[in-house]
């Protein structure tokens, strides 16, 4: 029988396989467990906006991967239903931003998702909640 860790380790491999954003983007996977997910990217000259701090689309990208991660470590296909982010510091260029989700209520095929977007200094750069949407389909044969 498969533990939770490694189903959601098995969803996280097969979603990977298919996320041409997520890796073109810079991100990379920390970890990932039932109902929650750590992602990192490190913020290069190409992620810089004309103020020249990390443009908030590539923040936003980030928390929603570790979203799209955490809502999916059940092996069960679920979608984002609706997102919001509320930006608090600005990531400069060389920060390393950490996005770690967190689950915070699934009933049914609904679920709401909270991630937190800090630097390497664990300042806070941004909050994001996510509601999620299981469909039909899994993410591998079980």
């Amino acid at each position: 029988m498969i533990t939770p860790k490694e189903r959601a380790l098995k969803s996280a491999e097969a979603m990977w396989k298919g996320d041409r954003a997520s890796s073109w983007v810079g991100m990379k996977i920390d970890d990932v467990s039932e109902g929650a997910a750590i992602l990192s990217l490190q913020v290069e000259e190409h992620h810089t906006n004309g103020h020249g701090i990390c443009h908030g689309g590539i923040t936003f990208a980030l928390a929603d991967s570790a979203f799209a991660f955490a809502c999916n470590s059940r092996n069960q296909k679920t979608v984002a239903q609706h997102n919001s982010i509320t930006y608090i510091a600005p990531a400069q260029l060389g920060d390393t931003l950490i996005a770690t989700a967190t689950e915070v209520s699934l009933t049914g095929r609904s679920g709401i998702y909270d991630i937190e977007v800090t630097n390497q200094d664990k300042t806070v750069i941004a909050q994001f909640r996510g509601c999620s949407r299981a469909i039909r389909g899994h993410l591998f044969e079980e």
